[in-house]
């Protein structure tokens, strides 16, 4: 059996085989995590599927991709003194279910089965080969009877009392969609969820999800048939009785999924379903073969107090929800972590996350996961409530359609735009829910132009629960798309000790950078090539490592320093810069960001810094030219669905994700220990240590820069597209070099996969500056223009 031992400042012998080391004092805490309790595998990824308190203790599984009998995951029992049991019962396998069934008072967990005196019981993978993503409250014979629902779509009904299994369904290849998740008895159905498509079956499985195509589903079976709900992508179905189950039959059930357009929202009342929808706070999660997304859900983490995740958002939702009641959902924070599931243990909601994979990320020797430990209080500060969507996107619609309802609450700026391809104008009725009772009011009427684009900058003080918009005629490609951001995303503060070791950019500071890296081989510890410029010029190198005490030690072992230099060593810039901006370009596709300061054209007196980097499963960060940037996958969407986190304006070296925890290297020589930075034992270096949503507090994105810079350009071709989202207070220059006028079309794309419309023309007189600054709260993915005539033309944007 293979355990992972808790190494901390003072180890101490603690009875039982299958009992982790722990400490005589505190553990080491950095913004939430306790590095101790990081757990490994041998696959390449290793999340945390399910958390659930029980007798006292948190129970956990991890999970790794593509097993569905057994692997080398384990159950843990994490302890009140934050001591971690390593279960000797443990099998493995993919599984992400949790149940606890009431009238045998027992913990289901993954294959596990846990009464009230910690005997673990093993539902066996022989019986039931399959990736276990739900379980559920029986139909008939729930007194005794669970349905578990595997990835692969079968179901299976369990005696819990004598372990029996019955394969009740096969692999579903008769119903839409693949790669199961959540199930849910509610309302005398049984409701699942999937968010695939087969790979095999649709060859469009690799393409970006920015098509209307059929993928996932949203089914119900009544203990003999199954009917298909919706083809959507779904991924959580829960009620109000929570990983217990409904206790009154006739209570609610809650599914959420998304689709190309936004998240969606069902809800099953009186037996019938209704449908609203929500911005994604992300589009990391977007993929047609669903598998990016893992196991968003609602949950339970308080007494009053229902904590929806969904596309890196978290919302607060309420218990009432139900038709008629739609009032409560308020959205609280984006993230950037990878949370899988969370719960309510000794007064902090626990999130178990999925951190670090090997997918795109071969420096990680290990993958590895770890708990994150948030106050309640401080859910809403996490991160921004930003996210886009809409209920069209090129739809034709009929006259008369009403869009189902958007959620409209919560936001402090929100933007609509409209656009369609019909030859005649059309007007778009707009409706408010102000208190969530379903009575709509007539807010106000749009006219748009033909084949036309209008926008619509709410105003502040405008509130409603809800929002839905009226066709007032027939509509070809009618697209009703909103852009939502806040107005007070966490200041960067010069004297913020969290990061006060982080040299600026125009610092003449002493600094110390170099590469880091999470070590494998079950060793657990955090590899650190530490660089430091000497006065000859020359760049002298030390080798450290970490274990989970968080304490660098000298660490002399040249062949692991060559292996990491040969793999990992940065020897150039992961994009372009040129007098207007920098350039990134993706599978030919151009693309252009904000500049921050000349200082980062060249590389630091240690050396480049490290670009790109997977630093959460499946989605990347970006550090450039100052920058922090959240990147989905190609398949999600890829450059063209990037978004900036923050601007830090720091000499940061590299990054990386190791036991749950940001590090990032690049410090000042003579930085202090706090509680994020870690200097060596030698005094010779040092490392920041948090979780990657500290990031969002080095302050809102800003930089400058455009497409053009008295750059030669030819009529009605287009420039590259620039980053607009994410960005506040954003002012325009326009000018020429022509002797006459030149007409600057101005164009935006509202969805971020390259649909432009037309934002405004702009005549630009010779010799002059056109200075235009955007409306508060307007927002767009990208912007670019064309000129009329060929001229040297300059297009350049200031972001504030």
């Amino acid at each position: 059996m293979k355990r992972f031992p808790l190494t901390l400042l003072v180890l101490a012998a603690v009875a039982g085989a299958s009992m982790a080391a722990q400490s005589e004092t505190q553990p080491v805490e950095i913004s939430g995590i306790y590095p101790h309790l990081a757990v490994f595998n041998n696959s390449r990824e290793c999340g945390i599927g399910a958390v659930v308190p029980w007798n006292g203790k948190l129970w956990m599984i991890t999970y790794p991709p593509h097993k569905p009998q057994e692997s080398d995951d384990k159950l843990y029992a994490v302890h009140p003194d934050l001591t971690q049991e390593t279960r000797p019962e443990s099998v493995g396998g993919t599984h992400a279910n949790r149940m606890v069934h009431r009238e045998t008072d027992q913990l289901l967990i993954g294959r596990y089965l846990i009464d009230r005196k910690d005997n673990v019981r093993v539902l066996a993978p022989s019986k039931s080969p399959a990736r276990l993503t739900a379980c559920a409250r029986h139909l008939q014979e729930p007194e005794r009877k669970v349905y578990y629902f595997g990835m692969e779509g079968r179901l299976y009904e369990v005696d819990v009392k004598t372990l029996e299994v019955n394969q009740i369904t096969g692999m579903l290849e008769d119903k839409p969609g693949s790669h199961g998740k959540g199930a849910y008895t509610a309302q005398d159905r049984l409701v699942i969820c999937n968010n695939g498509t087969s790979r095999d079956k649709n060859k469009y499985w690799r393409m970006k999800p920015t098509m209307p195509l059929a993928a996932g589903a949203l089914a119900e079976f009544n203990g003999e048939q199954w009917s298909t709900v919706v083809r959507h992508q779904f991924c959580e179905a829960t009620g109000p009785g929570g990983i217990y189950g409904n206790e009154n039959p006739a209570d609610p059930l809650w599914a959420t999924g998304w689709d190309h357009r936004s998240v969606i929202l069902k809800l099953l009342d009186g037996g019938e379903w209704h449908s609203f929808r929500l911005p994604k706070g992300s589009y990391t999660y977007d993929a047609y073969h669903g598998w990016y997304t893992e196991w968003p859900r609602i949950r339970r983490v308080a007494d009053d107090l229902l904590l929806m995740n969904m596309h890196g958002m978290f919302y607060k939702f309420p218990i009432s929800f139900s038709r008629g009641s739609t009032a409560g959902v308020t959205p609280l924070a984006f993230h950037l972590k990878m949370v899988v599931d969370y719960c309510n243990w000794q007064d902090r909601i626990v999130f178990g996350c999925d951190d670090a994979s090997q997918f795109d990320n071969p420096l990680v020797g290990q993958a590895q996961s770890n708990l994150w430990f948030v106050e309640r209080s401080k859910l809403d500060g996490i991160g921004p409530e930003e996210g886009w969507g809409g209920p069209w996107v090129r739809n034709d619609v009929k006259a008369g359609t009403t869009t189902v309802p958007f959620l409209f609450h919560g936001f402090d700026r929100r933007v609509l735009h409209l656009s369609h391809d019909s030859t005649h104008p059309v007007t778009f009725t707009l409706e408010l829910d102000r208190r969530g009772t379903g009575h709509w009011e007539k807010y106000r009427e749009i006219e748009v132009a033909p084949e036309g684009y209008e926008y619509h900058v709410f105003p502040p003080e405008t509130k409603a629960w809800w929002i839905r918009l009226r066709a007032q005629e027939n509509i070809m490609g009618a697209t009703a798309y909103f852009h939502y951001s806040e107005a007070t995303h966490p200041a960067e503060n010069a004297d913020n000790e969290m990061f006060t070791s982080l040299p600026r950019i125009d610092s003449e500071a002493a600094m110390c950078g170099g590469i880091v890296r999470p070590r494998g081989a079950d060793l657990g510890t955090l590899q650190y090539i530490a660089r430091k410029a000497q006065e000859d010029g020359s760049v002298k190198e030390l080798q450290y490592h970490a274990g989970p005490d968080v304490e660098l030690e000298r660490f002399d072992n040249p062949g692991a320093a060559e292996w990491f230099k040969e793999r990992g060593d940065v020897t150039n810039f992961d994009f372009k810069t040129d007098e207007a901006s920098i350039i990134l370009t993706e599978k030919g596709q151009r693309y252009r960001l904000p500049r921050s300061n000349q200082a980062y054209d060249e590389p630091f007196e240690v050396g480049y810094p490290r670009g790109k980097r997977e630093v959460v499963t499946e989605r990347s960060l970006l550090n450039c030219h100052g920058t922090f940037y959240e990147v989905p996958r190609y398949s999600a969407g890829g450059l063209a669905r990037m978004r900036p986190v923050c601007t830090h304006n720091r000499r940061i070296t590299d990054f990386c994700s190791w036991r749950g925890l940001l590090v990032m290297a690049g410090t000042k020589a003579d930085a202090k220990n706090n509680g994020h930075f870690r200097r060596s034992q030698d005094g010779k270096a040092g490392l920041w240590f948090g979780t990657v949503d500290d990031l969002w507090k080095l302050g809102k994105p800003r930089g400058h820069g455009g497409p053009w810079l008295e750059t030669k350009v030819e009529p009605d071709k287009p420039s590259d597209p620039y980053l607009m989202t994410g960005y506040d207070h954003k002012t325009m220059k326009l000018s020429h070099d022509a002797d006459r006028n030149v007409e600057f079309t101005i164009e935006v794309d509202i969805l971020g996969n390259d649909t432009w419309v037309t934002y405004d023309v702009f005549i630009v007189p010779s010799g002059e500056t056109v200075d235009y600054h955007f409306p508060a709260g307007y927002s767009a993915h990208w912007i670019r223009a064309r000129v009329d005539r060929p001229c040297s033309a300059t297009m350049q944007l200031t972001y504030e």
